[in-house]
């Protein structure tokens, strides 16, 4: 891939939560994101899942308005804020009350989802969850505009809108020929998988970008990536978890394909090296550490490894 003039923008910094769980009070979300404020990063993100126990973030908007509160300057994104499943009116009526607590500090990251027990559950046809996705966001985008929704006759109008206009950035997760060519038609940023080898992305955004010229969108400046990433000079511990990571991965399923390892683990020096590589491969001007599902990981690691990494790009 040629390097482009975007390559040229400051590599910014977002993060998710280093420990999170669906009984997690609000005071611990909050108290990292104000942490990841303090250190620097650009924004804060949640995922959104159903039905997967602990691990589950069904209502991502309703908790970011619980880090508005308690943040000034961060971002606040979804990674994947699931359309298919929704009311689009209520959707955009949601959108727009967190984009007003926060101050204007929202990136909707959307996706469909591919969990068959989920779509299935809220009684979606997996066939379909791409053109859900298309038509609600029509229907939100029109709320957001502030014309009239429903009946011509009746005249609602949404209220409030949102601070943003005409709207919060959006993002589109992707993954697969069919996510990434629509990517690429609604000329929105990409949201590249955390769970992708380098290669694999550098296939993808070939596919994306093909997209974005077949329907003469411009390229979105910000080139996303998602990757999990951990710093420590301790050598011993960084292979263990570059071992346990390895088994996760092989382990994790996206649909029907299984998910390839991707990751940064090492010492500050290291891991700006593979940095580097993803600027100079993929052009990437916007890192997301993911959420690193590292098991046995104390919070004062996780900490230190999220500290350090501001430090590192600070110097980029």
């Amino acid at each position: 891939m040629q390097r482009t003039s975007q390559q040229t923008l400051p590599l910014r910094l977002g993060i998710t939560p280093w420990h999170m769980s669906s009984t997690m009070d609000a005071n611990a979300l909050c108290t990292q994101a104000e942490l990841a404020e303090q250190c620097g990063y650009h924004s804060f993100w949640l995922p959104e899942s159903h039905f997967a126990g602990p691990a589950s973030v069904p209502e991502p908007i309703l908790l970011l308005a619980a880090v508005a509160a308690r943040t000034t300057t961060i971002k606040l994104g979804t990674t994947s804020y699931l359309l298919p499943i929704r009311n689009a009116l209520q959707a955009a009526e949601q959108v727009a009350v967190l984009d007003q607590l926060s101050g204007g500090r929202l990136i909707l990251g959307l996706g469909r989802g591919f969990e068959k027990n989920m779509l299935s559950a809220f009684d979606v046809n997996p066939k379909e969850k791409r053109e859900l996705l298309n038509r609600n966001l029509d229907v939100m985008k029109a709320a957001w505009a502030g014309g009239v929704v429903g009946s011509e006759a009746i005249g609602a109008v949404m209220s409030p809108l949102p601070v943003q206009k005409p709207h919060p950035p959006i993002w589109m997760a992707a993954f697969g020929p069919k996510a990434l060519a629509q990517a690429g038609k609604m000329g929105t940023p990409y949201l590249a998988s955390p769970m992708e080898s380098l290669q694999q992305l550098k296939e993808n955004y070939e596919i994306y970008n093909t997209a974005l010229d077949e329907h003469s969108q411009p390229r979105p400046s910000e080139i996303v990536l998602m990757r999990t990433i951990f710093i420590s000079d301790d050598k011993a511990l960084c292979e263990q978890i570059t071992r346990d990571l390895a088994h996760l991965a092989s382990t994790l399923k996206f649909g029907n394909t299984a998910m390839e390892a991707a990751w940064i683990v090492g010492n500050a020096e290291d891991v700006a090296s593979e940095i580097q590589q993803y600027q100079e491969q993929l052009g990437m001007n916007y890192l997301i550490v993911a959420r690193p599902r590292i098991k046995g990981l104390s919070r004062q690691c996780a900490e230190q490894s999220m500290r350090a990494l501001a430090d590192l790009v600070t110097n980029f």
